[in-house]
């Protein structure tokens, strides 16, 4: 989903990969290179045996902290000159989890998103929030699983009273000292996520009270299954 980016589990996976000295160096070498790097570059820049640098560098490629590439390596003639050489890239420009999950870089989006549009179009600051809110959800929502949707974002979306009780808040941090806002930001979030994932948007209703999500889910359809 690329509105939050990597799921909460693969972000947790790359930062343990990381956890190693190596990985974190090669890491940061191949994201400031800006492009595509060649084992034989990362290990002389990194003073690392050419098989110590290929180790590791797969690993970030196996947690999908970096990416591979195969192109012919410029500067190279003769034999096997033509064969395509492995590089590496960066598939996260950055790393980063909590426990619980939260997401406050969406959060920044839809609110610097709001204040552009109500600063370049003239519109009250709220009308623009709700509405990049409820756009920001549809691009999250997913046809015929809101409940996998809610699941993706960190929502814990749980059976309560015919419904589902949203048992964490991707915004709590901000909630607790702008609540105003952040929770009329999130019930519009929740109001697109639902109408891109084919649900009834006013299934999205406040729920109040400390330790949940401000919203709850009255009714929803179950998580589609293979």
């Amino acid at each position: 989903m690329g509105t939050t980016g990597p799921s909460w589990s693969r972000r947790i996976a790359a930062i343990a990969a990381l956890d190693d000295g190596n990985r974190r160096a090669l890491y940061a070498y191949v994201l400031d290179a800006g492009g595509a790097v060649g084992r034989d570059e990362a290990a002389e820049a990194m003073a690392l045996p050419r098989s110590t640098a290929s180790f590791h560098l797969d690993r970030l490629v196996e947690e999908g902290v970096l990416k591979v590439e195969f192109r012919k390596a410029p500067g190279k003639a003769g034999p096997g000159s033509g064969r395509p050489a492995k590089f590496y890239l960066a598939a996260m420009d950055e790393v980063s989890a909590s426990i619980p999950e939260r997401h406050y870089d969406l959060a920044g989006d839809v609110l610097a998103s709001a204040v552009s549009e109500s600063v370049n179009e003239g519109t009250p600051v709220k009308e623009a929030l709700l509405a990049v809110a409820r756009r920001k959800g549809g691009e999250a929502g997913r046809q015929g699983d809101f409940l996998g949707a809610l699941t993706d974002i960190g929502y814990q979306p749980t059976e309560d009273q015919g419904g589902y009780r949203l048992l964490n808040c991707p915004f709590h941090r901000l909630s607790r000292n702008h609540q105003d806002v952040v929770c009329t930001m999130n019930g519009a979030f929740l109001k697109g996520a639902a109408a891109a994932s084919g649900q009834d948007p006013d299934c999205v209703v406040p729920d109040e009270g400390p330790g949940h999500c401000c919203a709850r889910i009255a009714k929803a359809e179950a998580p589609a299954r293979a």
